[in-house]
Parts: structure tokens; C-alpha cells; sequence
């Protein structure tokens, strides 16, 4: 698909969300609170120099020098942190309640990098099922030329004949996914992806609680991983029960795409994570997100939520009936037995000193909306044990160093100006994430979540 074909639906996205333009003279901004996504506890009377697309100063105003010809904004009594990032996402896959290959146009994914975007999400991961189209869509994001997050991609993915990923549960086309039967068709689709320039690999190893018949073999897990690396690509990889996690991580997998579920992890499985410096990614939200919005929290009520929802998405879930049957549901109660292990796993994992990274799984179900699972992951991993600088710190700068980035996630002289600003402390209050003022990407604000839409 060439990229003019793309060009409308670019045209359109740029017209509604940039709110202004890289500053033609430095931009200081003075006062602030500042997390840095290296310090432990916040910078107070802090400032923020930004020239153009990157930050040339941040910290304390006694040891900043505010050039003479800065536009200096004064913002007391505001906090001032770095864009979220996200190792763990999708795109393309949802459209309101419908989820299918349908969905994967560059107007959808467009507008979904917009609403990540809207609620401080400044970088994404889409890691897997993604379609032809990626490609062009994640180099025009990386240019700077389309508005909201920036876009890494891990292309198709590869799953498992009839197995995981279920093609019930996802309905993507056959470019959006492998299914190699074979240890040599495994390494044939992980050069494949190479090819497509894929970000990273990812692979689903696990039978999504017996509800399909098989899981990935060892030896095409371990065929796909070992060609990976050949290739310089990470492997990251869908795991639910703690056997397989042992089992894929010994194989040479480097990031545990979902948190231990089924349950508690044991010492030999630590020293494991800690032996091979394997990421984790708990995915919280995930299976918060399968009943919460039936029990109607007050958080969902608010309008950072209710802003981000389609017409279709509110309506289903303010449906009474909706709601008594996905609480009374099977599949609810998994989800909260589920959660309560993962949050259990993680916080001795990071105890433990495990390389811990920040994801959702939003964007792969309704439920799981982009933006808003974010910041009800940094709610949870509070309520695992985390701080709330530490829960801030791993979905910033540890974040970024999962996926790579030296570039941005924390707040100092030559990184990109990706940063949030907010109305209160995030760290004394982890809900205070969600009071965003502004959201500046690469030195542009952009749409203010008010007026964003879903």
C-alpha cells in the first residue's frame, strides 16, 4: 500500500490535533515540581528549558540558567513529569465494541495514537497483530509528521495453529499474524518480520485457560526465539501460567509480556528473571478491566474516563443488565483471581530487584482503553506495593529502556520534550496522574484531554 493512500485520514488527524508548533525561542518553564524519572522523590522550585524538539535544562532553579531571551512561564503550584510509555499495547484492532481486521485502517490507528496521546501517553509499543500498513504509519510517527504517540510495532506476531492467540477472540487477517507449525516455519516468520522491520518479536505460548486445544511447542518457541536473536530482535512473549513463563524464559525469552497469573511465583523462578535480566510486564489493568467497569468505581464515572469512551463503549457499559451479567459472569471471577495474584507476583518480583516494565495489553479489547488502562496500571501497581515514584519511574524511564530508548523517559538536557503537565502531585497521590493540564510531545503541546475524542 503506497503511503498517498494514507494521506486524508493524515490530513484530517493533523488538522485537529496539534495545538501548537515547536517555540521559535526557548521555552522556560519555571516553578514547577519536578519528576525527573531519575530522582526519588520530586524536584521542588524546578525548571524546564525546551528549544525546539528537545529539553536543554531541568532541576533546580539554583542550578539552571534561564536564557535571556526564553519565554518564561510561570506554572507554582504545577507538576511537571515525562510522557508515559507504554511497552505494551495494541492498535488497530477495536473500533468502539467491534473488534476485527476491519479495524485495522490508518484513520483508526490515527485517531487511537491521538487518544493515547490525550491522556499522557507519549510513546507506544503495539506489540503485535499489526497489518501491512504499520510500517508507514510508525516512520511517519517517528518523523514527527502525525499527531499523538509516537509508534514502535512488533508487526505480525506469532501464534499458534489453531491455539493462541484465538482467532475468535482477535479476528485479524492473515498478514496481521503467523501461525507457524514448524520450527523452520518459525524462524521463516521471524525473518519475515524482520524484513517488514519489525521493532521486536512476540509470540503467544500459552492455551488461554484450555480454551483452545494447543500451545506453542518447545521446539518452534525455541526455533523463533533463537532466530530472533540471530537477528538482533528481542522476544517477547504472552504467558499466563508460571510453567510456561519458566519455560519460555529459559528458552531465551527477554520480556515476559504478561504477569504470572495462575500462581505465586517461587525463589527458583526469581533467580531465573534476575539470572537472565528478563523484563516483566504485569498487565494489571488487563484483567482489571475484564469486570471493573461492571462494578461502576468512581473512577470510571469520571469525565478523564467517560471523555475517552465511545458512544457505543459508554452505552454498553451504563447497560444494568450488561453489568449484572459480567459481574455474576465465569469469566469476571477468573479475572479477579487473576488480579489478585499478578499484583501478589509482582510486588515480590519487584522486591526482588526484577527488571520491571509498564504495559496493558490496551487497545486489544474494548475494555482495555488506550489511555485510561495507563493510568489505572499506575493505580494498581501502587496498590501491589509500589510507591507512587516508583510506579511513575517504571512507566517512564524503565519503561523506555525496555523498548531501548535513550532518547526520552526521563526529564534532562538532550532528551526529546515529551512531558506532562499536572494540576497536582502524582507523588503523594497516584490519582493526581489523571489531573493533566497540558501534554507536549516533542516540544508541540497537543489536544488538551478536555476536548479530545475517543
Amino acid at each position: 500500500m503506497r503511503w498517498n493512500a494514507l494521506l486524508p485520514a493524515l490530513a484530517v488527524a493533523t488538522s485537529l490535533s496539534f495545538v501548537g508548533d515547536a517555540a521559535a525561542r526557548p521555552l522556560a518553564f519555571t516553578g514547577v515540581r519536578l519528576i525527573d524519572g531519575q530522582s526519588s522523590k520530586p524536584i521542588e522550585d524546578a525548571v524546564l528549558i525546551v528549544d525546539g524538539e528537545r529539553i536543554v535544562a531541568a532541576g533546580s532553579r539554583t542550578t539552571v540558567v534561564v536564557p535571556s531571551d526564553a519565554e518564561i512561564r510561570d506554572l507554582h503550584g504545577r507538576t511537571i513529569m515525562p510522557g508515559l510509555i507504554s511497552d505494551h499495547s495494541h492498535v488497530g484492532i477495536v473500533n468502539g465494541i467491534d473488534v476485527g481486521a476491519q479495524n485495522y485502517t490508518s484513520e483508526n490507528i490515527l485517531a487511537q495514537l491521538k487518544a493515547y496521546t490525550a491522556r499522557g501517553v507519549t510513546t507506544v509499543m503495539a506489540l503485535g497483530l499489526n497489518g501491512a500498513i504499520m510500517p508507514e504509519i510508525r516512520a511517519e510517527a517517528h518523523a514527527g509528521r502525525i499527531p499523538g504517540a509516537d509508534l514502535f510495532g512488533v508487526d505480525r506476531g506469532i501464534g499458534v495453529p489453531d491455539g493462541g492467540p484465538p482467532q475468535a477472540m482477535i479476528r485479524v487477517s492473515s498478514d496481521q499474524l503467523f501461525r507457524p507449525a514448524s520450527a523452520e516455519e518459525g524462524r521463516d516468520a521471524v525473518r519475515a518480520m524482520k524484513e517488514r522491520g519489525t521493532d521486536m518479536v512476540k509470540l503467544w505460548l500459552d492455551d488461554f485457560g484450555g480454551s483452545v486445544p494447543a500451545k506453542m511447542q518447545p521446539a518452534v518457541y525455541a526455533a523463533v526465539i533463537d532466530e530472533a536473536h540471530r537477528l538482533g530482535l528481542l522476544v517477547a512473549a504472552h504467558v499466563h501460567d508460571l510453567e510456561d513463563a519458566r519455560a519460555v524464559v529459559r528458552a531465551g525469552a527477554d520480556v515476559l509480556a504478561h504477569g504470572v497469573r495462575d500462581k505465586p511465583v517461587d525463589p527458583d523462578f526469581v533467580t531465573l528473571l534476575e539470572a537472565r535480566h528478563t523484563w516483566y510486564i504485569a498487565t494489571l489493568a488487563l484483567d482489571e478491566a475484564t469486570f471493573a467497569y461492571a462494578d461502576a468505581p468512581a473512577w470510571a464515572q469520571t469525565p478523564f474516563v467517560r471523555t475517552a469512551l465511545s458512544h457505543d463503549l459508554k452505552a454498553r457499559f451504563d447497560d444494568p443488565v450488561w453489568q449484572r451479567d459480567t459481574r455474576s459472569s465465569t469469566k469476571a471471577q477468573g479475572a479477579r483471581d487473576s488480579l489478585a495474584m499478578n499484583l501478589t507476583n509482582l510486588k515480590v518480583l519487584k522486591d526482588a530487584g526484577v527488571r520491571i516494565g509498564f504495559g496493558t495489553d490496551s487497545g486489544a479489547a474494548p475494555e482495555r482503553v488506550p489511555g485510561v488502562a495507563e493510568h489505572r496500571e499506575l493505580a494498581l501497581m501502587v496498590q501491589a506495593g509500589f510507591t507512587p515514584m516508583e510506579a511513575l519511574t517504571t512507566a517512564t524511564a524503565r519503561a523506555a529502556d525496555l523498548l531501548g530508548l535513550r532518547d526520552r523517559g526521563q526529564l534532562e538536557a538532550g532528551r526529546r520534550a515529551d512531558f506532562i503537565i499536572l494540576s497536582a502531585d502524582p507523588s503523594e497521590d497516584i490519582a493526581n496522574s489523571t489531573r493533566i493540564i497540558e501534554i507536549w510531545q516533542r516540544g508541540r503541546m497537543q489536544e488538551p484531554v478536555s476536548s479530545a475524542s475517543p
